[in-house]
């Protein structure tokens, strides 16, 4: 575990950005955080420099995403198709299979450092969906967790549908990726994927759900705070603009 514990985390609202340009983004942030963990190792433990921990949320122009481990032929579209619907695509270094990312959707980056918190994969992925199956209680809506299948689901029992998607990737317990939570995004979208390669089951969202839309920047706001409690963080800053 870290010598000096640090459990605030600094927020910020990256707005719309392009995929790639919030991927290097958090690259850097993970890659100091790492380098920082590397340097600590040869000093001695009273000067050892503390890790910082992020949370990054924004929203995407469309595109699909596939991981490390997803099937190309999950994407059921080709490149001329891609150029149509206005979306990009790539294959990144997150777990999981392939996803939709697009505008009315919300995407949580998070770049911690899981030794300022616990060291169990397991345990942080299982806090994600419950800070988002929390958030949508908020707004009176039922969600869980299906076995064996990492999401938040809506009628779990009889028509299950995908709500939120995880993928993330971890070195040395420090963090990378996170979550997408549906808010009002065009779901046609999903009809170009199989979402996270899973055939038989439908994707939803909160505005499909209500019935009704539903303001962005409130659901963020409620799952910020869901997040910051269940890790017992301390928001330190939130930057509401570009970084």
């Amino acid at each position: 575990m870290n010598s000096v514990i640090n459990k605030n985390i600094t927020v910020t609202d990256l707005g719309s950005i392009d995929f790639k340009e919030a991927w290097d983004y958090q690259t850097a942030l993970f890659e100091k955080v790492l380098a920082v963990k590397t340097e600590n190792r040869l000093l001695p433990q009273s000067n050892q420099q503390i890790t910082e921990n992020f949370l990054l949320f924004c929203q995407h122009p469309h595109v699909y995403t596939l991981g490390k481990s997803g099937k190309e032929n999950n994407l059921l579209i080709d490149q001329e198709r891609l150029s149509l619907v206005n979306a990009a695509y790539y294959r990144i270094n997150r777990g999981g299979d392939i996803t939709y990312h697009g505008p009315g959707q919300i995407v949580g980056y998070l770049i911690i450092d899981l030794e300022n918190f616990f060291t169990d994969i397991h345990k942080y992925m299982r806090f994600l969906e419950e800070a988002v199956i929390k958030t949508l209680k908020e707004f009176k809506l039922e969600a869980g967790r299906i076995p064996g299948l990492t999401g938040v689901w809506i009628d779990i029992d009889n028509n299950p549908r995908k709500i939120c998607a995880f993928g993330v990737k971890t070195s040395r317990w420090v963090t990378m990726h996170g979550l997408a939570l549906n808010v009002n995004p065009d779901l046609k979208y999903f009809n170009n994927i199989v979402p996270c390669g899973i055939q038989d089951k439908a994707v939803t969202s909160l505005e499909m759900e209500l019935g009704h839309g539903v303001k962005i920047e409130e659901v963020q706001e409620i799952l910020q705070d869901k997040i910051i409690s269940l890790f017992e963080m301390n928001l330190k800053v939130r930057h509401d603009s570009r970084y």
